[in-house]
């Protein structure tokens, strides 16, 4: 099940595109906008393989390609790292293509997950930024996170749904 946004969608990984991305089969239909692939983060797609093993597809938690609209090519990915712990609450991470950053596309992405994990049931949804990627700080900032800890080099932001 697909999450459109405008102006992108959030498309759920299958096990054929886990299995296919992590053999270094890039599949024309992904177009991947400034050259990126999901194979920069293999151990997201391993642990997604792992799961669907172990305990079945984990819909709609797991790694998700960010397209440009509702097929347009893959600009980045977002990965759902759940279900939900005992608080609620669900870790999630995004990122762009370097092509397409600079054109609020993150806050996009940032809005799309949050429709996800409230349609999941998630209580709170979180995610950290490294403290230099203001970006990535003012897309969560943008979309009501706050800051719930923080190191010298990242900080951990929540949203209560």
């Amino acid at each position: 099940m697909d999450t459109t946004t405008a102006p992108l969608t959030l498309h759920p990984f299958t096990v054929a595109d886990a299995e296919r991305v992590l053999s270094g089969e890039v599949d024309p239909h992904d177009g991947w906008e400034g050259a990126y692939a999901f194979t920069d983060e293999p151990e997201l797609l391993a642990e997604y393989l792992r799961t669907v093993q172990q305990n079945g597809d984990p819909t709609p938690f797991g790694p998700y390609l960010v397209r440009r609209g509702e097929d347009g090519p893959a600009i980045g990915g977002v990965n759902l790292f759940g279900p939900p712990g005992d608080d609620g609450a669900v870790e999630f991470a995004f990122g762009l293509v370097p092509a397409v950053r600079g054109q609020g596309l993150s806050t996009h992405t940032v809005a799309a997950v949050v429709e996800l994990a409230r349609s999941a049931g998630v209580v709170i949804l979180r995610a950290e930024a490294e403290v230099p990627n203001l970006p990535a700080r003012r897309a969560l900032e943008g979309a009501g996170f706050s800051q719930s800890s923080r190191t010298t080099e990242a900080i951990t932001y929540d949203l209560h749904l």
